[in-house]
């Protein structure tokens, strides 16, 4: 049974508990003891002999990293045989060790480094007997430069007592002790690819390779080792919820997506997961399916985060939302719940803004976003008025209102000025894709969509629905950098889509005032500068594509007039300009954000800038602005993984999508075209998560200058 002793340890009296080392009773009170085999996530071994002490009493030092403390024991780190002996450790291991720092790429960062710079040496100039072995290249994700290493052995017990894979261990090598792969390669010897042996190697032999840690740079350890949770703008904490699937508790992944953002079925619908572009897994073969992952889980919410959610005094404030898309209906959401009351005020019938007027119901069916709207707006904090087109937003501090939010978004298509845009059968994809949900769109056989984008590809879905024949997509990007997500791609590619990629539109032919087909050209050396795209026009690549109607999908802009009536100041022709992070206007009580700031983005960033802009507000109106929220339990990160046979070779997980033809022409009854994951397809892809964040449970790197003590105390 443990307890409280008191000590001495270079003549300062500590007090640590009877299970602590003396090693870790001295670092907890600024007390440096040079040490390297040992690490505070694992079990000391006291191999390094670099901890070696004096204590009272003993004829001979002791290892401090295996020895526990004792009531009045008597400590001295700088005992003189203790340090001899250190010295000759740090020789010996310098003996295996390459001898240029400069160009290793830990320079600066290498433990053995920094204890060498503390301890000295003998003096002695012992033979270097270096490892000769090939650096490692081979494996994704972690490379081996084992000539480096130092035999501490961290990078074996962590992978084997902490994490229970195995991937690695000590073997003999033409005669020499080395730490090698349990395997030919790392995924045939089941590495889980949790980086905890880079974390914990001291020297280097063992690091990600730098197209990953490139990546690291200027971020804290939380942003850069759990890249999918820095990806989204929201900051979803999506290993957290990915272990919620594995461990069969869905609601309380749901529940975690909820703490960041109030539409996880919406988003597990149509969200474009800038998430899956960072997983770590896509270096083994395909990213994790955490959209898909997100709607499984939104679909299994029970409603039991109702009971951990804030929800402030009434302030006696009030907020008037202009806007009620993703960005107006978050901020409503946040604003409520932070205590003050909330007008929303919408030009359209329905609130949903591009979530329903810009996405089509075989995507996101209207029941979903009506029932998170329904969620929302069900606050008796909140009125909406819809139908209701609000001129001149700041005006409504004149009315009473103590803040104004406006994210009036985009909804009006551009066409681009090239001879016969004016033409009858001519369209902007935003008007096209309204009349589609509203039941009033018509195309011919021949519909050519202009732009390669996501509302390229849903105005080309839509026009398949619609009975077009023969649908051609034509965009300047090549295929490879098109901007819609792949899948989308794909789906339209199955649904017959024509593309013609790295294409300029030249003109539009007409006969009769009508629009008979489109003109485009092959382009070569496209790029943008200075935020327009530049080209080159290949000579003799000009073909006509057949049109009876033409959808642009190339941009959209808010219906904003410039001639001074908004109220605001406005950017970019007339988007609103915003003078703080925060969406802050030239209007002072008018903050601004989404679509209508930024231009046409996602509705996780519209969703994340509505976030920033509500605690702003809060502040204004005498709040603290913290929306913070804990609504799901508490979950235990069990560091012993486990090998899973195979698990670098796990294929992706694809979710259950309505075939082609029956989609197309049953689409009005069949549902939403993709069926996401059934349980059995989501505990699936959730085991090929790498759980990058448990890396973070790791103790960070320390060197000696990390202990010192203040005002002289410690080392």
């Amino acid at each position: 049974m443990s307890e409280q002793v008191r000590l001495t340890i270079d003549g300062k009296t500590v007090v640590a508990s009877s299970d602590t080392t003396i090693l870790q009773a001295a670092l907890d009170n600024g007390i440096y003891i040079p040490h390297l085999c040992s690490h505070g996530n694992l079990h000391p071994t006291g191999s390094c002999r670099m901890c070696l002490v004096g204590v009272e009493g003993e004829a001979d030092p002791v290892t401090s990293c295996i020895t526990k403390c004792r009531e009045g024991m008597v400590v001295n780190t700088k005992d003189e045989l203790a340090e001899k002996i250190r010295k000759l450790s740090c020789d010996f291991m310098f003996k295996t060790h390459p001898s240029e720092c400069t160009g290793c790429p830990k320079y600066g960062k290498c433990q053995l480094a920094s204890i060498s710079q503390y301890v000295g040496d003998t003096g002695r100039k012992l033979k270097a007997n270096t490892i000769s072995v090939a650096a490692n290249t081979s494996n994704p994700i972690i490379l081996h430069e084992m000539y480096r290493c130092i035999l501490c052995g961290r990078c074996v017990r962590a992978c084997q007592e902490l994490r229970g894979v195995g991937a690695i261990k000590f073997a003999k090598v033409n005669g020499r002790e080395q730490v090698v792969i349990d395997g030919d390669s790392l995924k045939n010897a089941d590495c889980r690819f949790c980086t905890a042996c880079v974390e914990v190697c001291p020297t280097g032999s063992i690091r990600e390779h730098p197209e990953i840690t490139e990546k690291l740079e200027g971020k804290t350890r939380e942003e850069g080792y759990v890249p999918c949770r820095d990806a989204c703008p929201c900051h979803i904490d999506v290993p957290r919820y990915i272990r919620f699937i594995n461990e069969g508790n869905y609601a309380a992944a749901s529940a975690v997506v909820r703490e960041k953002a109030p539409f996880p079925h919406a988003l597990g619908y149509i969200c474009v997961h800038t998430c899956e572009t960072q997983c770590k897994h896509e270096y083994l073969n395909e990213p994790v399916s955490i959209r898909n992952l997100k709607r499984f889980a939104a679909e299994h919410d029970d409603g039991e985060w109702k009971k951990n959610t804030f929800r402030k005094p009434e302030s006696g404030k009030s907020v008037a939302v202009v806007g009620g898309g993703p960005a107006g209906l978050t901020l409503a959401y946040y604003a409520a719940k932070l205590g003050h009351k909330v007008t929303i005020f919408d030009a359209g019938a329905k609130l949903g803004g591009q979530l329903r007027y810009g996405i089509p119901f075989y995507r996101l069916p209207e029941e979903v976003l009506d029932k998170e709207v329904d969620e929302i707006t069900s606050d008796e904090r909140i009125t909406v008025q819809t139908g209701t087109r609000v001129a001149t937003p700041p005006e409504l501090l004149k009315q009473g209102f103590d803040a104004v939010f406006v994210a009036t978004g985009v909804h009006e298509g551009i066409k681009l000025p090239i001879p016969g845009s004016e033409l009858a059968g001519v369209i902007g994809g935003t008007n096209f894709m309204r009349a589609f949900e509203n039941g009033e769109a018509s195309v011919g056989k021949n519909v050519v969509v202009l732009g390669g984008g996501p509302v390229a590809m849903d105005c080309a879905g839509a026009s398949f629905r619609l009975g077009a024949e023969n649908v051609y997509m034509a965009c300047l990007e090549s295929y490879e950098g098109m901007t819609s997500p792949k899948e989308e791609l794909t789906w339209a590619e199955e649904e017959g889509i024509q593309l013609f990629n790295s294409r300029t539109f030249n003109e539009i032919t007409g006969e009769d005032g009508k629009c008979t087909g489109v003109k485009v050209q092959e382009v070569g050396n496209f790029r943008r500068e200075n935020g327009k795209f530049m080209f080159d026009k290949l000579e003799g690549t000009e073909q006509l594509l057949p049109a009876d109607n033409v959808i642009f999908a190339t941009g959209q802009k808010p219906e904003i007039p410039t001639d001074g009536s908004f109220g605001l100041e406005l950017c970019h022709g007339n988007y609103i300009a915003t003078t703080g992070p925060n969406g802050e206007t030239s209007v002072q009580g008018v903050w601004a954000a989404g679509d209508a700031v930024t231009g046409i983005k996602d509705v996780i960033s519209a969703i994340a800038a509505a976030r920033r802009a509500v605690s702003a507000i809060d502040v204004y109106l005498g709040g603290d602005g913290n929306i913070t929220e804990n609504l799901a339990p508490v979950q235990y990160r069990d560091p012993n993984i486990g090998r899973i046979e195979g698990f670098g070779d796990l294929p992706r997980t694809d979710p259950r999508v309505i075939d082609p033809k029956t989609r197309v022409s049953e689409y009005k009854t069949c549902g939403p075209m993709d069926k996401g994951f059934d349980e059995a397809l989501a505990r699936c892809e959730s085991r090929r998560c790498l759980q990058c964040d448990l890396r973070c449970d790791l103790e960070p790197q320390k060197f000696w200058n990390d202990y010192v003590g203040k005002e002289g105390e410690g080392a």
